[in-house]
């Protein structure tokens, strides 16, 4: 199933894409106020989600058009957000790094978190601002050191994200952090679809475009390391819990990987979509 969360005039609530449009959960169960709570709740949730959508889809259940609706990102408020960094073998190649030996880890914060369709304020402290599609992984249950060959059954979902990149304030010191969790700079959606949807998340088509021009395409087989080792790996350094969003690394094709005169940095006004095989399109644009 695809959730989302929708912004309304009570505040955020929970919604379902359905065959027939999109339907408020938070409105047919009222226990329901976040995403967060299916992903606690667990099989229970689940199954009652389920039944409003076959009830949505026999007509029973009013749907709206996705364009009646505002996105928040589809999951608020994960205790971690934690990126990888270098994880495609021609993104590290165009970077001309040597290809890591263990995943490179970094953080977001939630001040960075937006949804799709969401303008994002362009920053004024930098002039060099950098797109990147990645396949987001959201934990459904806690996770320590688990096993690579049981790390995706701790997987809730996937959905898109765009690891936005202030490369002059990313590269001014020894640490990235700066340059990665402006506000905004961690848009997630538009859906966060549960993996039972997803066959192999490290067999996914994933591209970005940056007005209307094709900038990224790959897919994920070209991880470094896929997503059990990356689940893994964390695992045994600190434990994921419910709701927390890995971002696995982006593809060739950033602005950073071309020769300095040919890159053409992200300005305001410009509108990125990012868009991942099953997962959906999330769109962002600048704005001053």
């Amino acid at each position: 199933m695809k959730l989302l969360t929708i912004k309304t005039d009570k505040g955020n609530e929970v919604g379902l894409q359905t065959a027939k449009g999109m339907i408020n959960v938070t409105k047919e169960i009222p226990a329901i106020h976040a995403v967060l709570d299916i992903i606690q709740s667990g099989d229970p949730a689940l199954k009652e989600i389920a039944q409003l959508q076959e009830r949505a889809e026999e007509g029973y259940i009013e749907a709206v058009n996705e364009d009646q609706v505002r996105f928040a990102s589809c999951i608020a408020n994960p205790e971690k957000i934690i990126c990888v960094g270098l994880n495609y073998q021609k993104h590290a190649e165009e970077a001309n790094k040597e290809i890591p030996t263990s995943p490179i880890l970094f953080n977001k914060y939630n001040n960075a978190l937006t949804g799709h369709n969401e303008d994002i304020d362009f920053p004024v402290v930098s002039d060099q601002v950098d797109y990147e599609a990645e396949l987001a992984i959201v934990i459904g249950k806690e996770a320590k050191e688990v096993d690579q060959l049981e790390a995706l059954d701790y997987v809730f979902g996937y959905c898109c994200a765009n690891d936005l990149s202030a490369r002059d304030l990313q590269m001014k010191t020894g640490q990235w952090l700066l340059g990665k969790s402006l506000d905004g700079f961690c848009p997630l959606g538009p859906y966060l679809v549960t993996k039972d949807e997803i066959d192999n998340p490290d067999q996914l088509e994933i591209s970005c475009y940056v007005n209307g021009e094709l900038r990224q395409h790959s897919n994920t087989k070209d991880m470094i390391f896929n997503c059990k080792e990356i689940i893994s790996y964390i695992s045994q350094h600190m434990t994921l819990l419910p709701g927390d969003v890995i971002l696995t690394g982006t593809p060739e094709g950033v602005v950073l990987g071309n020769t300095a005169s040919g890159r053409k940095w992200l300005q305001p006004g410009d509108e990125m979509i990012v868009e991942i095989e099953r997962l959906g399109k999330l769109s962002n644009t600048f704005i001053k």
